[in-house]
């Protein structure tokens, strides 16, 4: 298994990757992805409440088809937020199976441009260089503009609902292993998935479902609330 690793300033938006066999390798080549609607939401129901995505196409057509994909494949439904840096970002998208792992680390995406600004709320793709994105994404605590817009890190959504969720996801564990911290091993979860994280990180929060659902934009407190429905 090979590591990917970007290296910002004396952080990392870590994205790992590892060698496939054929077969998965035949399988990845033949999986096409279904371009996505221009405006779309997700919504997340985590292990600390629930937060709410808007997603649009026109901010990251490549990155948003792949997020598209995803969500209608469950992909997320059962990993967890493995990094939690406060005040920096909160990062997830490896799967709890590792087979899922290893087949979606072979389709990298092509680079989105960069439109819009890495603030708090908006989610990019964690990646290490060009045309490296494949599944890991994270969602900024702060104001990451001038840390990360010139190195190519492109928004495709944002927090519309739930921000508070977000900035309580546990953090306990600190940094990953990669860079020196006490928390998960990323490459450890990538070969042994859920099973890995239960055993040694069993207090980091889990996404129960990610579902794409019809939503109103909440105009104030008492505003219309978001409807689940059947998408796929």
């Amino acid at each position: 298994m090979r590591r990917i690793l970007v290296v910002l300033t004396a952080l990392a938006l870590a994205a790992c990757s590892s060698k496939s066999t054929k077969t998965e390798e035949e399988k990845a080549v033949s999986k096409k992805t279904e371009q996505a609607p221009d405006k779309f939401y997700a919504k997340f129901e985590t292990t600390k409440g629930d937060f709410i995505l808007e997603v649009v196409r026109d901010w990251a057509p490549r990155g948003v088809d792949r997020f598209y994909e995803l969500l209608q494949d469950k992909y997320y439904d059962g990993s967890r937020f493995f990094r939690v840096r406060p005040g920096f970002i909160v990062q997830f998208g490896i799967s709890k199976d590792p087979k899922q792992s290893e087949l979606w680390r072979q389709l990298k995406l092509p680079d989105d441009s960069v439109k819009q600004k890495n603030l708090k709320g908006y989610v990019s793709y964690a990646m290490a260089g060009p045309g490296s994105r494949t599944t890991q994404v994270f969602i900024n605590l702060a104001n990451n503009s001038a840390r990360l817009d010139g190195s190519g890190f492109a928004p495709f959504a944002r927090v519309v609902e739930g921000m508070d969720v977000v900035e309580k996801l546990y953090a306990g564990y600190g940094e990953v292993q990669a860079l020196g911290g006490g928390g998960p091993d990323s490459q450890k979860i990538e070969g042994l998935g859920e099973e890995y994280l239960a055993r040694n990180f069993s207090r980091l929060d889990k996404i129960n479902q990610a579902t794409i659902i019809d939503y109103s934009p909440k105009a104030d407190a008492s505003g219309a609330a978001a409807k689940t429905v059947a998408k796929h």
